[in-house]
């Protein structure tokens, strides 16, 4: 199949949340490359850069920021055609006890209750529209657990029966969700990690630990122009899947996930973070 053409996305409209850098820097800048009119968002004022694609102000926490947002695009362009739902935070390596339920609910409210202020704010344009794609930038996460990273593993198991369900009350109003779900990318986003806020020395040695073997992790990470161009290929597909893996590792890891036993994964993820070391 070929995608890309701009003669059939030059009346399209993308809006990317969490664009400034990383998977969604280059998911706006692969969309606006085939041809989308793509606006980005940034919580955080952006620096000057060449990008193709405008960049708008948005705090996914916020529904009057939301609301604001939508509705500018929908002055300048009149419609919007395609939803990526990229902006989240993680927390540092940390046991789940070390951060508090003020912390808890912060994760909750960017990863995944964004994605649902964004999502009611744009829904009923589509509906209107009788066609438009949501595409959620999900995790390996959502299907695997990840210790020391337990609450933003539960926003991401959150994203996918979030999305599942979406899907199946608006494929029949035109209407299709998809979840992108990446492993280790390159990008900011370890760099811009979350503090624990409730930390214990009871787990000093672990952190120390998993630091360092998400260091290592990263270094082989995959760019995140590979999950931009699962991204555009979900968009693009005249049937889209619910879910679509990007990357090597990730696909290896949906496939262990769905065929391997449970007791063989669990050993794994132990072996992988050294918990029993």
């Amino acid at each position: 199949m070929k995608i890309g053409s701009k003669d059939i996305m030059q009346s399209k409209t993308a809006l990317v949340t969490g664009a400034s850098s990383g998977i969604g820097e280059a998911t706006a800048e692969r969309l606006a490359m085939a041809g989308y009119k793509v606006y980005g968002t940034s919580r955080r004022a952006a620096k000057a850069n060449q990008r193709s694609f405008e960049l708008l102000p948005l705090d996914v926490t916020s529904s009057e920021s939301v609301e604001t947002t939508v509705k500018e695009v929908l002055r300048l362009e009149g419609r919007i055609d395609l939803l990526v739902n990229n902006a989240g935070f993680g927390i540092a390596p940390a046991a789940a006890e070390e951060s508090s339920i003020e912390q808890a609910r912060s994760i909750f409210e960017t990863n995944f209750f964004g994605i649902v202020r964004m999502t009611r704010a744009v829904v009923p344009h589509m509906r209107r529209q009788r066609a438009g794609r949501i595409i959620n930038i999900g995790s390996v996460l959502g299907f695997l657990p990840m210790p020391y990273a337990a609450l933003y593993a539960a926003t991401k198991h959150a994203v996918e029966g979030y999305s599942e369900s979406l899907d199946h009350e608006l494929r029949t109003r035109g209407i299709r969700v998809s979840v992108i779900e990446p492993a280790y990318t390159k990008t900011q986003f370890d760099a811009n990690f979350v503090e624990p806020d409730s930390k214990l020395d009871e787990y000093r040695e672990i952190r120390a630990s998993l630091g360092k073997t998400l260091t290592e992790v990263m270094a082989a990470a995959d760019d995140p122009g590979i999950v931009a161009d699962v991204v555009l290929k979900a968009a693009c597909a005249a049937r889209p899947k619910l879910r679509y893996t990007a990357g090597v590792r990730a696909g290896r890891l949906r496939l262990l996930r769905r065929f391997a036993p449970a007791g063989l994964v669990d050993t794994g993820i132990r072996k992988d973070l050294r918990l029993d070391s």
